[in-house]
């Protein structure tokens, strides 16, 4: 089973891709790791290199086209991680509930203006939780706006920290945590103050988020669980079950 992430040095893919090595050995059957450094051209060329060499692929994250996916579905097993297509079978965490409760815990601390910091452009995650946003924004009668597109790590978080100390915004929800981070960082070199100034919450509840003083408030996802489904169901798509 081949699993392709947008990522290898990204702490997001850890569990994910120690939950698909888990449920890949317990069927017998060897997982193949490959990276695509966020790229969509990347993707679509380690894909074509390697669907004579495996039963099925789990995409984590997906860059491509839904038509490019659909292509690669017809022609192999094919399980999405954080991503979907009617051709596909996919696992996706419950974002909308996730987003919607953090805007509801910012709205309950007395904040009226929410800033998210973007993903990647390509990134149909990115596009889901923005649309979560503005809507529960929306519900709870918040002003919300955005920063980006932005790569989803600590460095870019670290960039954008300025523009964000540019508007008037009391509460922060990132892409991700790797965005969270750095801006928090960036905001504290502005003499900035996190939280007392302006809430940073992010999304997927990685392992360095233990490192970070103060700790920070994030979503957490199911990424081992999710790594471990995306393998099994692939295995059972190859083996013919519907």
């Amino acid at each position: 089973i081949g699993l392709v992430i947008a990522d290898v040095t990204n702490p997001f893919y850890g569990d994910i891709i120690k939950g698909a090595y888990e449920a890949a050995r317990e069927a017998g059957y060897q997982l193949i790791l490959t990276h695509t450094n966020e790229s969509p051209e990347v993707e679509r060329q380690t894909i074509e290199h390697e669907l004579a060499q495996v039963d099925g692929i789990v995409i984590a994250s997906s860059r491509m086209s839904d038509s490019a996916l659909r292509m690669v579905a017809k022609r192999k097993a094919v399980v999405l991680l954080n991503r979907t297509i009617p051709e596909a079978a996919c696992v996706l965490n419950d974002a909308d509930r996730g987003i919607h409760q953090a805007a509801e815990h910012l709205a309950g601390l007395g904040h009226e203006r929410i800033t998210y910091l973007a993903g990647p452009a390509a990134s149909w995650s990115d596009g889901v939780r923005w649309r979560a946003l503005r809507e529960a924004g929306a519900a709870l009668g918040l002003d919300v706006r955005r920063v980006g597109p932005n790569e989803p790590n600590v460095l870019a978080g670290l960039g954008a920290a300025r523009r964000i100390a540019g508007l008037d915004t009391t509460a922060l929800l990132a892409y991700n945590d790797q965005l969270a981070i750095g801006a928090m960082k960036g905001l504290r070199k502005l003499g900035i103050a996190v939280p007392r100034e302006i809430s940073v919450i992010g999304f997927d509840n990685i392992m360095v988020d233990e490192l970070v003083e103060p700790q920070l408030t994030t979503i957490a996802s199911p990424l081992y669980r999710m790594g471990f489904t995306g393998v099994q169901n692939c295995i059972a798509v190859a083996l013919g079950a519907r």
